[in-house]
């Protein structure tokens, strides 16, 4: 626990890096966290992510670079002396005492003997004021989780790190913990930074998410903006499903880019097109499976003209309740998938069936064909 706080202020990794022996776990690395942000730190098992949060929290010593919390260098202090404080997954609780002495804890290590009021104060903000004099152990484990996030939050850090704080969650309860999480965030107003592995969860919570691969930042922004305008194949892959579809560039004059793909013409916007675009350049068309309407080949007529258009045939079909995923192969590709709403369903669109794959070409992007189509599409759980 802190000793001393200190408001105000943005966290800067400054040139940050970290190197174990001939293992390079984060490369130098640059980036501002915004004070009182919602920040989180996405990647796979081994991509670093976890040894940046510990090098914040002064858990881990930096190879290189410094860290600054506001407008202090806090590199060289120990961690009990940086105004942070860390929930983990495991959350750490004592069991032998109740959860109000288990949130003041921090308080009385200080040495400050009136608790009562702050300690009320902060149950009530995790919505656990009914559960004072219960022990961990007669508590769910989205309740222990915000009983860790109230001992943290009760010594007032500047910024409050999440390390993989609802791993041990099921499914349902890890998504109200989401919203619980944010919740709590914007009524505090303190910096949060939270390492995930889950692409669902940081886009839930965070305003904004730094993907990590590698130990290098892949790309920085908006979860809005990362999901719609990946920069590279891993975040088109990483966060959700992409289809790459392998394209060549016929016209780069305008501000529609016109590619060839698949026996057809596909356009996309040129801001939309990371890649240098020149006539007969290859690049990656990019498109979400939820962007794609699909469409029997009889009713082909019916598409409306101006749409990117593409034919196949359906290979696999998974009803999974919200939408039907289909799996379709043709002249652009193999195995493109298509999230269709379950609305209308028409009976027709089953495996064998001839179809087109249609959308708007403002929702295409375009990646460098030179990457790896498929970077990020296998991801392992787990943390470093």
């Amino acid at each position: 626990m802190t000793t001393d706080t200190h408001t105000g202020g943005d966290v800067r990794l400054s040139g940050i890096s970290k190197t174990y022996g001939s293992f390079t776990a984060v490369q130098p690395l640059d980036l501002t966290v915004p004070q009182g942000s919602f920040f989180a730190l996405l990647g796979a098992s081994g991509c670093g992510k976890t040894t940046t949060l510990r090098m914040i929290a002064g858990l881990e010593d930096p190879t290189t670079g410094t860290v600054h919390l506001g407008d202090r260098d806090v590199t060289d202090l120990p961690p009990h002396r940086r105004p942070v404080n860390t929930v983990f997954q495991s959350y750490a609780l004592f069991p032998h005492l109740d959860i109000r002495e288990n949130v003041a804890f921090g308080l009385r290590r200080r040495g400050i003997r009136s608790v009562k009021t702050q300690v009320d104060e902060m149950l009530e903000l995790v919505q656990l004021g009914d559960k004072a004099k219960h022990k961990p152990h007669q508590l769910s484990g989205g309740q222990q989780q915000r009983v860790a996030v109230a001992r943290a939050l009760i010594n007032h850090p500047q910024v409050l790190l999440l390390d993989e704080p609802l791993g041990a969650l099921d499914l349902k309860l890890r998504r109200q913990m989401q919203l619980e999480l944010k919740r709590i965030q914007t009524d505090v107003g303190i910096t949060f930074v939270h390492v995930t592995h889950d692409q669902e969860e940081a886009m839930t919570m965070a305003d904004t998410v730094a993907v990590m691969n590698g130990g290098r930042v892949e790309q920085l922004g908006a979860p809005a903006d990362l999901y719609d305008n990946p920069r590279t194949t891993f975040v088109a892959n990483f966060l959700g499903t992409s289809n790459l579809i392998e394209a060549e560039v016929v016209d780069a004059a305008s501000d529609d880019l016109v590619v060839a793909a698949g026996g057809g013409k596909l356009r996309l916007p040129a801001d939309r097109c990371s890649a240098p675009a020149t006539g007969g350049g290859r690049i990656l068309v990019g498109i979400r499976p939820e962007k794609i309407a699909l469409s029997h080949a009889d009713d082909a007529d019916g598409i409306p003209a101006g749409r990117n258009k593409v034919t196949g045939r359906i290979a696999d079909t998974s009803f999974i309740g919200v939408s039907t995923q289909y799996v379709i192969d043709g002249p652009a590709g193999s195995g493109l998938q298509v999230y269709e709403q379950n609305v209308e369903r028409d009976s027709r669109l089953a495996p064998g069936a001839e179809v087109v794959l249609h959308w708007n070409p403002a929702h295409t992007f375009g990646l460098d064909a030179a990457q790896d189509a498929s970077a990020g599409v296998e991801t392992v759980e787990g943390a470093v």
